[in-house]
Parts: structure tokens; sequence; C-alpha cells
């Protein structure tokens, strides 16, 4: 029987808070193969009986994973009930569906700059604000009338903010309304809050930190960075039955006071006093909670309204909870808290005390060679959470407006002795659901797997920062560009790159440049830093995030809204390079290159490939990227103009950095991984490229020396250009450098440095070693890709056309993989047993594959399927469906 099974709206189930129509998608499900839709018929009603329909239409296409409802109008705080029904041909015949369950959207405030009334409140003193980083608390009461029937709340602060209605916070959301580029844009949270409000008399009340908005940040650590006063802003939409509309909105008329957050900052954590909480203070006024002289009026702070935009889904809350391992006293006599896991987020503690009593926590990463408490990586990061007791009682407490990257938590201060049971960490990232999972028969491969995913998890906290533990935590776009494919592949990235990406373009400079750190919190003082004063921006590799993500994300998931959205960033760009290029080269201020490889000088961060190649090899990969981009949007001026572009950049980077005998100018690993990568690599040099890359890795006896631009392309370069050998042997490294070393290390997510740690136990520079940075994890790609065979067929998009292409090697036994994607789970396994080669796959309805075989496979079991060779490989195109063949290699 075929089925819908899910429909979702701009890439998620039951966004809230959108302020356009969405893209509309759905899968199907069957129990035959070949099933290919045909037609579907969409309607969205204000009901889920559908009784009154706005939109009913009818289209006979195949299309199931970016359909546009054109004429579909929307209104702004609605609720919207969408359903689908489908018909299609499979082999067992055609087949229609049923209605889809109804699937609901809301909207947000369509025109904010019109219709957002609200104004933003401070409690805090004008004259103490710029210094202080203490919580503050804002409320006032409402009256609902009888006959409610919806009720809709649009809220947003300058700093962090909680806010509660009657007493019970409104979502379990935290670290709203996150991170953006305040200044020009900031994002406010929409909630149905219906079912928390009464008739007659409410109470709207919010917490407020100082957070990314005011409170110490960047490598500068400047504060009030955006601004030096928090304020809430609060637009309460209250529908009656009998349609009448009214706001409840923040104003001057509201109270404030000061919170029991005593101090909050992102880098130095968090201190809670207990003696200051107001029981039930975000409740209806009562003499408990309205002391004498503590609630005052408050001040406004003016925001445009121009510049708020909707966030429907990718919000920030715990996702995990994880109880702590163990308690532990360490040589120095220091009492740690072991999780088992690197990660970021929060620890909630569970501790009896008395009053004036504190329990007091500092996280941490790493423990040094000798089992003590190793904080020097955290730099000035105090990472501290402390909280004091106002009265003898158990409390569980954990901070609010703060989040550290810890395994461990040093006990600084503990009423009694602490215990396992004391302690939950909770893991703190963006809503992401899970795209993708990796295993073979290598479990040091799959602790690598697992270390590359919860690297993700602990660097997807609104923005891809770098590192969640040290004086850093900054967005940069490096990081982001080379980690963006393997993101896609452990998880729905959609909202979460849709959301940075928009910021990138509204911080790029006039001239086009791209920052480095998006958002870009050090514009206004790169001085303060050497990184910063001499490359503050345009560095090469990392602002090619502007036109690299936009399409991974398109070749991921078959949605060209993100290159509608993208292509003037992406654009401006490309022409930036364009107009800093001299003598046919790319060049602009200092370039940062292939960051940290370890081919560099003693002391020096700058590897040995020369930036002019690395800045080179980009400009070409981006001005192709556009010209494919131009080309999918139907814009053939500019797809022939950056082809052309690119062409140039392409034949440049031949003349400048190959010889008249076609030796590369640069002898190292990064200048002929990038050249065989990027297609740079003049056809009748290829095979000796390839060659001489072989050559310099086997000089370094099969490990690579690579920094942050050659390494997530190394495995790649080699298996793409028939190197399997040396592309298996190189990810099996168990030695340093390698990505298997760090496993065995002890490691549970992926390092700064391949010898963070070194074999003697003692560490890397503490300037800078996090043993949480992801970008090394970019090799995730090549597992799915390339060791498992998911990949798919040149000129597609969205994993329509697969090619499925496993290539066993390495000494694995097996591997498999699976995928979601917008039609559905592909997976692929093969397994290698007495010579006999077996592989499973399964395709999604409405998708279809080719099964490539490696060349020279002589078929065993074929599963009905006809293979014949292309480009020497036995290939099968197949529907949707379950498919498993076997073969062996001919000797």
């Amino acid at each position: 029987m075929l089925t819908v099974t899910g429909l979702w709206f701009d890439h998620e189930r039951t966004p809230v808070g959108l302020d356009h129509t969405p893209v509309f998608g759905w899968q199907l499900e069957g129990n035959c193969r070949n099933i290919r839709q045909t037609q579907y018929r969409l309607q969205v009603a204000l009901t889920a009986d559908f009784a009154a329909l706005l939109y009913d239409e009818t289209c006979e296409t195949g299309n199931s994973t970016a359909v546009h409802a054109a004429g579909l109008t929307l209104q702004s705080l609605q609720k919207y009930y969408a359903r689908v029904q489908v018909w299609a041909d499979t082999a067992a015949g055609p087949q229609q569906t049923l209605w889809s369950e109804p699937a609901v959207f809301i909207t947000a405030l369509l025109d904010p700059a019109a219709e957002w009334k609200a104004e933003f409140v401070s409690a805090e003193s004008p004259e103490t604000c710029r210094k202080s980083s203490a919580g503050t608390m804002v409320r006032a009461a409402f009256t609902v009338k009888p006959g409610l029937r919806a009720a809709y709340a649009c809220t947003t602060a300058l700093g962090l903010y909680n806010v509660y209605l009657n007493g019970q916070k409104v979502s379990t959301d935290e670290m709203t309304p996150g991170w953006t580029s305040y200044n020009r844009r900031l994002l406010y949270q929409t909630y149905e809050v219906t079912a928390m409000l009464h008739p007659g008399l409410n109470m709207a009340g919010a917490m407020l930190g100082a957070g990314w908005y005011k409170g110490v940040m960047g490598l500068t650590r400047s504060r009030n960075n955006y601004g030096d006063t928090t304020a809430f802003a609060m637009q309460l939409t209250l529908v009656y039955a009998d349609g009448t509309r009214e706001t409840v909105n923040t104003g001057p008329a509201w109270q404030g006071t000061k919170a029991p957050v005593i101090f909050s900052e992102i880098y130095h954590g968090e201190a809670y006093d207990a003696a200051l909480e107001l029981p039930h203070w975000a409740e209806c006024e009562t003499p408990e909670n309205t002391p004498a002289g503590r609630w005052h009026a408050v001040h406004t702070v003016p925001y445009p309204a121009a510049k708020l935009a909707a966030q429907a889904a990718g919000k920030v809350c715990v996702q995990q909870r994880i109880p702590a391992q163990r308690v532990f006293t360490a040589p120095d006599g220091s009492t740690v808290v072991d999780f088992g896991q690197n990660m970021a987020g929060r620890v909630e503690i569970t501790v009896q005390g008395t009053a004036g009593q504190a329990a007091e926590l500092r996280c941490f990463e790493e423990l040094d060679a000798d089992g003590n408490p190793y904080l020097a990586n955290l730099r000035k990061a105090r990472t501290t959470m402390q909280y004091t007791f106002a009265r003898s009682q158990t409390v569980t407490w954990q901070p609010q407006f703060t989040y550290m990257g810890f395994r461990y938590a040093l006990v600084v201060q503990w009423p009694g002795k602490p215990e396992p049971a004391n302690f939950t960490a909770c893991v703190l990232h963006s809503a992401m659901q899970p795209a993708g999972e990796f295993t073979c028969s290598e479990p040091l491969v799959n602790q690598l797997n697992h270390n590359i995913l919860w690297g993700l998890k602990s660097n997807f906290l609104d923005v891809p920062t770098d590192c969640p533990q040290r004086d850093e935590r900054l967005g940069w776009t490096g990081d982001a560009q080379i980690f963006c494919e393997t993101a896609c592949w452990l998880a729905d990235t959609w909202t979460f790159y849709s959301k940075w990406l928009k910021d990138l373009a509204v911080d790029q400079l006039p001239d086009g440049g791209v920052a480095n750190v998006v958002p870009n919190i050090e514009e206004t003082h790169t001085e303060a830093n050497w990184l910063m004063k001499n490359c503050p921006y345009g560095a090469s590799g990392w602002g090619d995030a502007a036109t690299v993500i936009p399409w991974v994300l398109y070749q991921m998931y078959g949605d060209d809204t993100i290159l509608r959205s993208q292509y003037p960033s992406m654009k401006r760009w490309v022409d930036f390079m364009r107009a800093n290029t001299q003598n046919g080269l790319f060049d602009f201020k200092m370039q940062l290159g292939d960051w940290v490889a370890l081919d560099a000088e003693p002391g020096s961060y700058f590897g040995a490939t020369p930036t002019a190649l690395t800045s080179q090899a980009y400009y070409a990969l981006s001005a192709q990227l556009l010209a494919l981009a131009a080309e999918v949007l139907g814009n053939r001026q500019d797809a022939e103009l950056y082809a052309g572009v690119h062409r140039q950049a392409a034949q440049d980077f031949a003349a400048n950095f190959f010889t008249l005998d076609g030796a590369m100018t640069a002898q190292t690993q990064t200048a002929h991984i990038l050249a065989l990568r990027f297609g740079l690599t003049p056809q009748k040099w290829k095979q000796k490229t390839i060659q001489r890359l072989l050559e310099l890795l086997e000089q370094q006896n099969g490990h690579l020396v690579t920094g942050f631009l050659g390494t997530p392309y190394f495995c790649a370069a080699l298996s793409q250009n028939g190197c399997w050998q040396q592309a298996y042997d190189l990810m099996l490294k168990k030695d340093y450098p390698g990505w298997l070393y760090q496993v065995l290390q002890g490691a549970t997510t992926v390092w700064e440095h391949w010898d963070g740690r070194r074999p003697d136990g003692t560490m890397w520079s503490a300037g800078m070693n996090s043993f949480n940075h992801y970008a090394y994890g970019a090799v995730g790609a090549w597992l799915y890709g390339e060791c498992a065979g998911i990949g798919q067929q040149p000129g597609t998009a969205g994993f329509c056309a697969a090619r499925l292409a496993p290539r066993p090697g390495g000494g694995l036994r097996w591997a498999q993989a699976w995928h979601q994607t917008p039609f559905g789970r592909y997976a692929l396994q093969w397994q290698v047993d007495d010579g006999k080669i077996t592989v499973t796959a399964a395709i999604p309805p409405n998708a279809a594959a080719k099964i490539c075989l490696e060349p020279g496979a002589k078929l065993l079991e074929t599963d009905g399927l006809t293979f014949a060779e292309q480009n020497g490989c036995p290939t099968a195109q197949v529907g949707s469906g379950q498919y498993r063949v076997s073969y062996t290699m001919e000797q």
C-alpha cells in the first residue's frame, strides 16, 4: 500500500513562526519497487477538517521535495493545516494514496516593519549597565476577555531571555533569541500560548541576561559589542471567537527588578544568588512577589522593527541529558566529575545546603599527563557556575544564560560530599533531526564517526562555532565551509545554515568581502588582535563560505530557494575576488591559507603551501559554483560570465603553479590535493600530479601534514583518482598524525590539532588547543560518500538520482551507512566474506539510482537487475526498492 509518511514546510515538520509562504515537501512509503509519483493534490485550510479550503491544487508532476504553492496567500499569526494526496506508477501498477495526516504550520508577523508595535523594555540602570552582566526581570499584568480562541506571543530581546506566562516558562527553548548580527538583524520567536492563558487577570514576565549582545566576547574580549543595555520585547496577540484581535505589548507600563542571576556571560559562566529570588514573580501580584521597593519602572530602548526577522525552527534547547559517570579525586587533591563525553551545554546539579553556602563548578575538557584538571586551554574563560543558598533546602539548578564546552567539572565548592547522582550534563545545540549513520567492522572508525557527530553537536549552537570551551566560540567561516558537507550527512542542517547564511550576507562588507567570523562581532575593533588586524576579512577558504555552503545545501537538499536567497551574496563575494585580482591572481591583505598545517615552520600557524596558491584555487572554485548557481536559477547571462571567470582563474592557476614540464611549483600535499579536487590540473599533467601526491604522502610514511584547507579533501583526492588503497591507509592510520590517533588517545570529539595531546600526555600550546573543534572532522563526508558509497549522479541534486558505488578496502570486512534525503532514506551496505562481496541497497520511493560495482567485478547474484559496463564498472539502473547483489573480483 502506498502512503504519504510526512509533510513538511521549509524542511521542518511543524514550524511555528513562518514569515513567508513555505516550500512544501513530502515522502512516500510503499512495499513494492519502482515507485514514481505522477500527480499530487495539495490542500491548505484554516481547520483540521479542511471544510473551508484556502488552497487546492492538483499537479501532474513527480516533484515531491520542493513544491511551491503558487497563489497561496497567508495572514500573520494564523495556524494552517495542510495535507497531500499522491498518485504514482509502481512495479505493481498505478497506486493512489489516502490523504496524508494533517500537518500544521503557524505564521509569524509577515510584515514586522508595519505590524510590530511592542517596545523594548529594560530594567537595567543606565549608570551601571555598561559594566554589568547581572540578570534582570520585567513583568506586567494584562486582562484576557472571555471567548479566547487563540493566542500567539512574538518575543525577542537585546540579550538573552526566558519568557513566562502566569509563572510557566513558555517553551523549552534556550539561549533565545540566539546570536545574530543584532544591529542589522534580530530574530524573534513565535509561540502559540492559548492554553497558558485564562479569562481575567494574567501576568507576563521575562528574565534577561547579557549573552552575546553585551557580555565580553570575541578575540579582543570586548564587551557591549552590540549595545550596553539588555531589553525585552513581546507582542502578544489575542484572537477571540468573534474574530476580533487585540495585542498586549511591552511598554513603559511594565515593571522591572534585578534577578537572582547576579552574573552571566558566555565565556565566564553564571552565578545565582537564591536570596534575590521572588517566588512566583511571573504570576499575578501578591505581597510575596511584590515586596515594597523591589519593583521599579522600566525604560524603553529603541530598535527598528524593520530589522526584526522571524525564527520558525532550529532553536537551541536541551537535546540530551547525560548522568555523571564518576566523581573522583585527582592527584592534586581536587574533586572532579566525569561525564564520559566532551560536549557543549551545562551541568544540572541537585544539592542540599544551608543559607550562605555555595555549590560551584568549573567546566573543562581534559586531564593533564598527571591526571589533574587541564585548564590552560580555556585561556581567559572562567567557565564557572555557582549557586548560593538563601536557606536550608535541596535544590535542582542549572544556569540559564550561558553554556560551556566540557567533559569534566572541577568541584570548587560543595556542601557535603558530591556523588555522581548530584550531576547531570544537559547537552545544548540547535534542533536538528539526525540525517545519517555510518558503521563498519573497525570500531576505531566507528568511534571517529561518533567524535565527528559530537563535534557537530557541540559547535552547532545557533551559529557554527570553532569550539565551545575557550574565550572564542566564534562563527569562523572557514571551519563552517569545510565541514558543511559532512554536517549535511550527519544532520538536517537546512534550517541551521539558512539562518547563519543570512547573517553572513548582512555582515558582508560594502566591497563584497566576507567576514572571517559571522556574526562579525570583531568588525569595530580589529586593531586589538593581531590576526584580525592583519586579516580583518576577505580570507579565501573562509569567505568562500558565501558560495560553497549554499551550493552544498542545494546539492544535498535539491531546493533552489537557498540559491535564490543567497545569490546576491554569492555574487558579491566573487566580484570582490575579481576586483582584488592582480596579475591574474586573487590577492587581498593577509591570507590564512592552509591554517595550522603540520608542514608549517616551527612556531608558525601558516602551512607551507603558498597562500597565493590556496587563494587562487578557491577563487576558481567560487567562480565555478556561482556559474552553476546562475545556471540552476535560469540566469544565462551570469552563467556565461562566471563560467568565463572560472576558466580564466583556472588558466591563471595552471600558469602560475605548474612548471612547463607539469610539476607543481609548491611541493606540498595541499597544493596537489586542491589542484586535483578543484579540477585545476591540466589534463595532460593530471597523472603526474596524482603520482607526485602519492610520493609526497610516502615521504611522510603515509601520513598527512595538511592543515585546514588540504585535510578535508585528502582522502577524496586519492580515491576519486583511483588511489583507493592509499585513501584507506590514510584514513586508518593509528599513529600521529592521523584521525585514529586521537581516538586511541581517548578522544570523544575531534581535536583542533593532531597532537593536541601527545603520546607522553603533554599538551600542544595552550593558546590554541581545543579538544572539540570539528574542522578535521570534515573527513566524515568521505566515509559516507566514498567508503560506504552513497553519492549522486552528475548534474543532479537532492538525491533524486543517486550513484551507489561501494568500494570495499582497507581490510574492512564490512561497512554500511544510511542517509535521510528529501525523498526518504537511502541505505547501502557492503560485506566481504571469503572473497565474495555482497552489496545490499535501499532506494526511497520517487527516487532512482545507479548501482556501480567495482571494476573487474564478476557477478554472482543480480536480484533481477541488468548490469552493463559503464566507465569500466558493472552498472545497473534501478528504481526505488531494496536490492541485493553479490560478486567476486577477477584475479
